[in-house]
């Protein structure tokens, strides 16, 4: 690129970062350092270029067009689409103070080239309509950016103001002699300390959110002790009702009992039929009579031990079902409790990944 043909109109200091050509979604950092990118005019092609150069190689190398559009995507972020490159650019700044230059002077240089084309098109001279400027005017050096007609700036802070004539001669005569590496030492100063607050605020909210775990781990916990609790109180109360299953044989047994019982008294009453009569038969009734109320009443006494025993056998179903139901939500509340410990083992290593990262 020859300086005679090619001349910065403005230039500034980003991180540089390029949409990943394979997700079309996350952003591949052009390096660890912020980048000098400069707004280019060409006089003899009659366009408008952004350029910034890493190393020996040209990181961004784009022609400015009519139709390109730069989004602000937060307070110190922002990026445009080159559809000539097949890619999306985005710049991360110091501060919003530089974000909101770059996309102001970016609106002009659209602007511009609008206009340079259209004057292209009917013959017309080849200047910078939209700035004001033709190729001789601009300054020579990229780490001076003009913000317009006799408006420079040197980005070695993030609230510089418009210097004086002394003040640019003495920047003049530190460019002169060499002395860019502090300005560049500055601008990286700056970059780093606006990484190490977005850092802090990274790790505030992780803290926050590690907190808000915290609280919800030890919820589950007691969760899954009133839990282990209720099955502990179930498991007892089963283990207290098998004694009463043993109740299903001792009604058997009366029952029995009850008819050896009553077949001896109706024996008893055929042989006192047998042996004595006329006179007797009034006694007899009466023995019978009694003989089966005995008998009806050790029927009913029966059908209430029957009846107590489904109620019996009922409540250790329902016992039983309880149990099992209490067993499963136990099952539940421990893997829930196992997902929460990984997930805040997968934050804590997270966490520690973002420290060892931060430079």
């Amino acid at each position: 690129m020859s300086t005679a043909r090619e001349q910065p109109i403005f230039s500034t200091r980003a991180h540089v970062f390029q949409i990943d050509p394979a997700t079309k979604r996350n952003w591949i950092p052009a390096g660890k350092h912020a980048l000098t990118v400069s707004y280019f005019y060409d006089a003899t092609r009659n366009v408008y270029r952004i350029i910034s150069i890493g190393g020996a190689k040209a990181i961004i190398n784009s022609t400015v067009t009519p139709n390109m559009t730069f989004t602000k995507t937060s307070q110190k972020f922002g990026q445009w689409a080159d559809s000539r490159a097949n890619t999306v650019y985005g710049l991360g700044f110091a501060s919003e103070q530089h974000l909101t230059q770059f996309a102001e002077k970016f609106q002009e240089v659209k602007e511009a080239a609008r206009l340079a084309r259209e004057k292209s098109q009917d013959g017309g001279e080849l200047t910078s309509p939209a700035l004001g400027l033709t190729s001789h005017q601009v300054p020579p050096s990229p780490l001076v950016s003009a913000n317009g007609p006799g408006d420079e700036k040197l980005f070695r802070s993030q609230s510089a103001d418009v210097p004086g004539p002394a003040e640019r001669e003495r920047l003049k005569k530190m460019l002169s002699e060499g002395s860019v590496g502090e300005v560049q030492w500055e601008a990286e100063f700056f970059a780093l300390q606006d990484s190490n607050n977005k850092l802090a605020g990274a790790l505030r909210e992780a803290n926050a959110a590690a907190a808000q775990w915290r609280q919800q781990l030890e919820a589950q916990r007691a969760e899954a002790e009133r839990l282990r609790q209720r099955v502990a109180e179930l498991e007892a109360q089963a283990a207290a009702e098998p004694p009463s299953v043993s109740e299903k044989e001792g009604p058997g047994q009366s029952l029995e009992q009850l008819e050896a019982l009553v077949q001896t008294k109706d024996q008893e009453i055929q042989t006192l039929k047998s042996q004595t009569g006329g006179p007797r038969d009034a006694l007899d009734a009466t023995e019978r009579e009694e003989t089966q109320q005995k008998v009806q009443d050790l029927e009913t006494r029966n059908a209430e031990l029957e009846h107590q025993l489904r109620a019996t056998e009922r409540s250790l179903e329902e016992a039983r079902a309880e149990r099992e139901r209490a067993r499963a939500e136990v099952g539940r509340a421990a893997q829930l409790l196992d997902v929460r410990l990984f997930e805040l083992s997968e934050l804590r290593e997270g966490l520690a990944r973002l420290a060892e990262g931060t430079p």
